[in-house]
């Protein structure tokens, strides 16, 4: 199991670090939660793994949240854990996320396939479609989720009290 902990070290650099694939991205400290949620190393390149993470509604209740995250060498991406079809997770076998050829991202019920960088559907139901993506990126080789309030372990709340 991972520890997930807030990295308010990583916000600063990560605001300076604000681009992307499609471009500059325009972000305050109000904006940005950054969660360390497992090492780089604990996902082997070219393979997924599935997490349930904690994550809080605004009114502060929290639910489960399941993600996929995907490791292509240095670059990770993240996308929710349900297909656009009918709403199932796409890991029929746990954690088994990738097609035979470990090149697309495969609904295990219906058989779609997903574009790994981009989560669009490029074969099968639900063609035109894509996966939800999350934002992650990589500080001092952990892999963090950005721009959600996730639930904080106990430990987290005991050290920032402390």
């Amino acid at each position: 199991m991972f520890s997930i902990r807030r990295l308010d070290k990583g916000l600063k650099r990560l605001m300076s670090e604000s681009e992307t694939e499609t471009g500059t991205v325009n972000v305050t400290e109000e904006d940005l939660d950054v969660y360390a949620i497992c090492g780089l190393n604990d996902i082997p390149s070219q393979r997924a793994r599935g997490l349930k993470l904690m994550r809080l509604r605004e009114d502060g209740t929290e639910y489960v949240w399941p993600i996929i995250v995907v490791r292509w060498g240095k670059r990770v991406f993240g996308y929710e854990n349900r297909c656009p079809h009918h709403g199932v997770n796409l890991d029929w076998e746990r954690q088994q996320f990738l097609d035979s050829n470990g090149t697309r991202l495969l609904c295990g019920k219906h058989g779609a396939l997903f574009d790994i960088g981009t989560g669009d559907c490029v074969e099968g139901p639900c063609m035109g479609d894509s996966l939800t993506p999350i934002a992650l990126t990589v500080i001092e080789n952990e892999i963090c989720v950005v721009g959600v309030k996730l639930a904080r372990d106990e430990d987290d709340e005991e050290e920032a009290a402390g």
